[in-house]
């Protein structure tokens, strides 16, 4: 596998505590006017799974790099939430809304690495 830069790994971590599951790491960084560099994207089973999932993510970045999001939008409802840490897009959706929003094919000529389910 491809090594990851290590604010992605640090999200990657945060999602794997709390088993999100299908974890893709969407590079951007050679593609001319995107939003950021990468997109980190997984699932989590349910509502409650995908809010601890994105809590997870969000305490390791600020205990591990003194990073914290911009913003955060989807904490109404759990369904899809989205993280802007600038350079960094986490997104972390229950399965049905990832699947109908299909974000992970957006870009057919990013560099695009799955990461292993841990159980």
């Amino acid at each position: 596998m491809k090594r990851l830069n290590k604010f992605v790994k640090t999200v990657v971590d945060g999602m794997q505590e709390k088993k999100g599951k299908n974890i893709r790491v969407v590079d951007l960084s050679k593609i001319d006017d995107t939003i950021c560099n990468y997109l980190v994207i997984c699932e989590g089973n349910t509502p409650t799974q995908v809010h601890a999932i994105a809590e997870s993510v969000g305490d390791m970045m600020r205990e591990k790099r003194d990073a914290r999001p911009l913003t955060v939008d989807g904490q109404r409802n759990n369904l899809w939430i989205a993280m802007d840490y600038a350079d960094i897009v986490v997104h972390v959706f229950v399965p049905e809304c990832r699947q109908f929003y299909d974000i992970d094919n957006l870009w057919e000529d990013a560099d695009l690495t799955d990461i292993p389910n841990v159980e």
